[in-house]
């Protein structure tokens, strides 16, 4: 489970990078399987999904969110609690102001990835969102303009093939994260592997063809 895709943009959130430094600000592990049902459904949330993806580039206050979202500071609290209550962001530093306390928040991971399909319990985890429909819909203005770059291509392969193609495309997000941030525009990237009904032609017979003169 990789989201890389973003809508919203803040200058604000972006002028403490310099353009050597590799986001995010602050310390955080690489990958973190989720466990359990309230995990997954809190990821899948789609304003909770951009506040995870702003945060990619740097820890930030709700005020801060809020801001980059345009949604009321209340809203925005309230789905970073689901968050945090989740284990996917924590706080990663205070600041005084005044008499107030400033909390920034972060993410726990880089990534975040269903590493069960049931829990202990018995219980099954639902699923987050496709993320190809997300892209769709970030893409749509970009089309428009001429400004999408994307490929789509087909291949017969394994499902051993196609899990270790993933792994080589996982290292890719990876790298894509770490990116210095720079200029005025939010990219998204979306990757995926996927079995298709396309069909396929029949097993090649051992007779040897002949080639035409």
């Amino acid at each position: 489970m990789i989201h890389l895709v973003g809508t919203y943009y803040n200058t604000g959130l972006s002028e403490t990078m310099t353009a050597k430094t590799s986001p995010p600000d602050y310390d955080l592990a690489d990958r973190i399987g989720l466990t359990s049902p309230s995990q997954v459904k809190a990821i899948g949330h789609p304003l909770r999904t951009t506040i995870l993806g702003l945060l990619h580039e740097r820890a930030a206050t709700i005020t801060e969110l809020a801001s980059a979202v345009e949604r009321p500071k209340s809203t925005v609290a309230h789905h970073v609690k689901v968050l945090s209550d989740a284990g996917l962001v924590q706080v990663v530093r205070t600041r005084r102001v005044r008499a107030i306390e400033e909390r920034f928040y972060g993410r726990t991971a880089r990534m975040f990835y269903v590493a069960v399909e049931r829990t202990p319990r018995g219980e099954e985890l639902p699923r987050d969102f496709n993320d190809f429909e997300v892209a769709a819909g970030e893409s749509a203005a970009a089309f428009h303009d001429g400004k999408l770059w994307g490929f789509i291509r087909h291949a017969r392969i394994t499902e051993a093939q196609a899990s270790e193609f993933w792994e080589r495309m996982a290292e890719l997000v990876n790298e894509f994260e770490r990116l210095p941030r720079s200029g005025e525009t939010m990219y998204g990237f979306a990757v995926g592997v996927y079995p298709t009904d396309l069909p396929t032609l029949p097993a090649r017979r051992n007779r040897r063809a002949r080639t035409p003169s």
